[in-house]
Formats: C-alpha cells, structure tokens, sequence
C-alpha cells in the first residue's frame, strides 16, 4: 500500500488533498497543529516548523507504516495585505517561517526514507504569487519563490535516487485562506478543487515525472496537455523561475 503524508491536512487544500488521496486508494497520514483529518486518513498533530516535533512525527509514521512514498507539502500563511514597511515584524516573519521552513524540515526528513526506498514524489503547493511580484504581499511572494528553488534543488539531487519533486500551484480555489484576503473581494469565479485535486493525484500517479523541478497551475494547465509535454520532454528552464535577460547581448544570458 503506498502511503502519502499531507501536511496542513485539517482544511482546505489540505483536507482536499487528503480526501482525493484516499478516494485513489492511498494511506494517507494528515498533519496538523490540531491533528484533525478526514474520516479514512491517520491524522497527528506537527508544527511543521519545529525540527524536533517534524523529526519525531516522520518516524513515528515510518515506525507505523514503514514508508512514506509522496510528501505534499501544503501547510503555510498568508500575511496581511500592507506594503512591506507597514508589515508587522512577527507576522511578515511567521509567513517566511511557515512557508519555508516547514517544507524544509518535512522534506529533509522524508527523503532519506524515501532514497532508501527508491524513490519518491514531493508535491509542495506553491502559488502563482510566488512567479512575480505584489507591493502588498512580500512575504507571501518572497516565500514561495524561495519554495521554487526548493523544489528545484530536490528534484536536482534527488534524480539519481528516483526522488522527484514538484510545484502545484492551485489557482484560487474558495477556501478560509482565500476568503481572508482583500485580494478576492467580490470574486465569484474560483478555481474547481478537483482541477487541484486530478493534477495532485496525476503527479502521484507517476504520469507527469517530465515536471519534476517545475511547476503546474491548476485552472490553467490541461492535464492531457500535461502529460503529452511530460511525455516528449520540456526545454531547458520551462517552467522554472528565471531570470529574463533584456537580449543576447545581456551578459546574463545562458
């Protein structure tokens, strides 16, 4: 039976996670501050940014279950829309701790057992905000864009051990998050949750290896148009945060 450990599992993307998962046969272990997870999922309670508490939770799923073949991290904060110098210190901070630090911790503690497996699949649920950027959301931004580099730098060491990894941005689907931001006042177009939930189980499926290091949009991409481009193979950089140079005389180009 493979087994998927979900973080942030108790709403949202995360309890949508979790119940796709278990609709496609998974064992399916839930973190959450609170430890509540839908009916069918093994739920624990983890601050996924405490090393020692992530440390302990990932062995006591190993101990359970002796394997962990997909890590998705979801778990993360959004901070309040102001401009960077109205920003409250200790929630500007909380964002980047959450959002990076939490993946790290539940990352480098899975892939070891997954390496001794043969292989594994990481999903971290970036965003859009983290390809660009917003004068009122620094944080948020700054931290998935650091979220992109981690999962590119693990799909990069982890190739030769048949880890892989992944960013799924999930568009704007209506969840408490979504709702608590200025951003989406009067918005009445969101973004289906099984879009998330079909590019989710297709990457836990095995049937869009050729994105590893790269990113999906839920709500935008097609997922037979996925798969075929994972078929044939990207270009260098597709999908990937870049920096554009100005033209082939740039001495950053290449």
């Amino acid at each position: 039976m493979s087994v998927a450990l979900v973080t942030g599992a108790s709403r949202g993307i995360g309890d949508l996670a979790v119940r796709a998962l278990l609709g496609a046969g998974w064992t399916v272990v839930g973190l959450s501050r609170s430890g509540a997870v839908a009916d069918g999922a093994e739920g624990m309670p983890c601050d996924v940014t405490d090393a020692d508490a992530v440390a302990t939770t990932v062995g006591q799923v190993i101990d359970r279950h002796g394997r962990i073949d997909l890590l998705v991290n979801n778990a993360g904060l959004i901070e309040t829309e102001v401009p960077l110098w109205e920003a409250d210190v200790d929630e500007w901070w909380q964002v980047m701790v959450t959002n990076v630090r939490g993946p790290f911790l539940l990352t480098r503690a899975v892939v070891p057992h997954m390496i001794t497996a043969g292989g594994g699949r990481v999903v971290n649920i970036n965003s859009g905000a983290g390809t660009k950027e917003r004068g009122d959301l620094t944080a948020y931004c700054g931290s998935k864009s650091a979220l992109a580099r981690i999962t590119g730098g693990v799909a990069l060491a982890g190739a030769e051990h048949g880890v892989l990894a992944f960013d799924l941005a999930p568009g704007v689907v209506e969840t408490d998050m979504t709702h608590s931001m200025r951003m989406h006042d009067g918005r009445t177009e969101w973004t289906a949750p099984q879009d998330v939930t079909d590019l989710l189980l297709a990457f836990a499926a095995g049937e869009l290896d050729g994105f590893s290091g790269r990113m999906v949009r839920a709500g935008a991409d097609d997922l037979d148009t996925l798969r075929a481009h994972s078929r044939a193979g990207l270009p260098d950089d597709a999908r990937m945060l870049r920096l554009r140079p100005w033209g082939e005389d740039d001495p950053v180009a290449g």
